[in-house]
């Protein structure tokens, strides 16, 4: 069974204020009629928030999303950038990818490293007189690595500029908010989860706990029944036989 995520303390004031709103628009609705009869909303309150836990599970799943989003939103962002190139979520599924993000970093930092070390190994021979017969060589493969290393700077210059290009946030059309401007992926994924908070765990919640405990049966018990009238005395002499009386024996009297 999937565990329910406790709520931020960010996110708490959101529950507290769909509560409240609730509860405050309480009579408004017929399937919460019974307040006031059974529990008052002092009661409903201190009970819904003591059942958080229990109630924010029922939007488990908007809310996991609703914070994925806010934290990615809070990213800086180079740092989104730069993860897509060194390896980013849909890495999975392009087994290459990995390879080529590799070499693509790697090889200026490389080329460049060995061009510096050719380049400075080969004019220094050079001051020698006569200079040694590798000096030449020393500097044509420094020339050489320095040219990979400028080829390998522009390839992963262009790499950065199209991961960037290509992770640039799409606006789609979709309802507006009060100023005019379309609401953002986070103030979605909020409504969302504050929605399905309400529908599916407060007010639920609310109708269960202002639920009649049994029916007509368990509201009272039924009074006793009146006893029977005790019978009255008998005088001396009476006839003792009636029905279910046996007549005396003879001799007995």
């Amino acid at each position: 069974m999937k565990r329910a995520p406790h709520l931020l303390p960010e996110d708490r004031a959101d529950y507290e204020r769909l509560l409240d709103e609730a509860l405050r628009t309480v009579h408004d609705r017929p399937d919460l009629v019974a307040v006031g009869r059974r529990l008052d909303t002092h009661q409903l309150r201190t009970m819904a928030l003591g059942a958080a836990a229990l109630i924010s599970a029922a939007a488990a799943t908007e809310y996991e999303h609703f914070v994925r989003v806010r934290e990615e939103r809070r990213r800086p962002p180079g740092a989104s950038v730069m993860a897509s190139v060194l390896g980013g979520p849909g890495d999975e599924t392009t087994p290459g990818a990995g390879l080529g993000v590799v070499v693509t970093v790697l090889t200026p930092v490389l080329a460049g490293t060995a061009a510096l070390v050719l380049l400075l190994t080969g004019y220094v021979l050079k001051m020698l007189d006569p200079p040694p017969d590798v000096t030449d060589p020393l500097l044509t493969a420094g020339w050489f690595f320095a040219a990979v290393a400028a080829v390998g700077l522009l390839v992963a210059a262009a790499g950065l500029l199209v991961t960037a290009l290509r992770n640039r946030p799409v606006e789609t059309p979709g309802p507006r908010g009060p100023g005019g401007d379309p609401p953002d992926e986070v103030s979605r994924a909020r409504e969302a989860w504050r929605r399905a908070l309400l529908e599916r765990g407060i007010l639920p919640f609310l109708r269960e706990a202002l639920a009649e405990p049994g029916g007509a049966s368990a509201s009272a018990p039924e009074p006793p029944r009146s006893l029977p009238p005790s019978p009255r005395p008998r005088p001396p002499g009476a006839d003792l036989t009636g029905p279910g009386l046996a007549r005396p024996e003879p001799g007995t009297e």
